[in-house]
């Protein structure tokens, strides 16, 4: 596990993989239609030299900082840019505001119904401690200047399943456990709780960046460390070459459908004729 008090960035001289053959890889193996974002969490003093020319945005919450690289810019955002008050705690920018701490500011938008909920699941928030970054930097995988911090994927929750089983794929065949409070999807869930815990998380997403960005109904997000992109790319590959394709065939659907026997030359593993 990364210390949380120490936060590399690009500021490390690592050699990095090819990034560019690694995005594509992944994008073909599960057929992505938009990057995944690289994220880069920034300390200061970090060399910010790999990232001359990046835009910095203003006034932008983490979310959508995210959907603009996803759509193929790179972006800067500085600590006191980021809008939204709960991510800027996440990060360690700012302290909560008293509204969000106590749970009347979700009471208010309708999101839980007791204040003490509210509470709860910003006491329960993952976060990095004050002043161990400063800015962040995202930017479609492929363009990256060096391995980063986290790589987060937005897309169809079908493809994103994959992603998914590729790291179980990884893990001997262990269930994955997801941690969410359906709040922060992107900054905590699929940014702090991968790079802190240093494992592949996944959620449903949540009220702010569904209302704040162009994340679709039936797309959801996974966050990962960057460490984990090489095999996990391998492991989506490992997945294209069989499981993909005759999942999306839909052989035993069609069957259903239109009465006929399943395909005896190709069963499905969960098929009587496959025992």
């Amino acid at each position: 596990m990364n210390d949380p008090t120490v936060v590399a960035g690009a500021g490390e001289a690592a050699a990095a993989p090819d990034l560019q053959i690694l995005a594509d890889e992944m994008e073909q193996a599960i057929g992505l239609d938009s990057a995944p974002v690289a994220v880069f969490l920034l300390a200061p003093g970090a060399d910010m030299s790999p990232f001359a020319g990046w835009t910095a945005v203003e006034r932008h919450r983490y979310c959508q900082a995210l959907m603009k690289a996803r759509a193929g810019e790179r972006v800067i955002l500085e600590a006191d840019e980021l809008a939204c008050p709960a991510a800027a705690r996440a990060f360690g920018f700012r302290p909560l505001t008293p509204a969000l701490q106590t749970g009347k500011g979700l009471v208010g938008f309708g999101i839980v119904a007791e204040a003490e909920s509210g509470a709860e699941m910003f006491r329960g928030m993952s976060c990095l401690e004050p002043g161990t970054v400063a800015r962040l930097a995202l930017c479609p995988l492929a363009e990256a200047p060096a391995l980063p911090d986290v790589v987060v994927v937005e897309g169809p929750a079908e493809q994103l399943m994959w992603l998914l089983l590729a790291e179980v794929n990884l893990r001997g065949g262990e269930r994955l456990l997801g941690s969410t409070a359906v709040l922060q999807a992107t900054c905590v869930d699929a940014t702090i709780i991968p790079y802190l815990e240093q494992r592949l998380n996944f959620t449903m997403g949540c009220y702010g960046c569904r209302e704040a960005t162009d994340l679709a109904p039936a797309e959801t997000v996974v966050g990962f460390p960057g460490g984990r992109l090489a095999q996990l790319v391998d492991s989506l590959a490992f997945l294209a070459e069989k499981a993909v394709p005759r999942s999306r065939a839909k052989r035993a659907h069609e069957a259903l459908v239109s009465g006929r026997a399943p395909n005896a030359d190709a069963p499905s593993p969960f098929d009587r004729g496959a025992e």
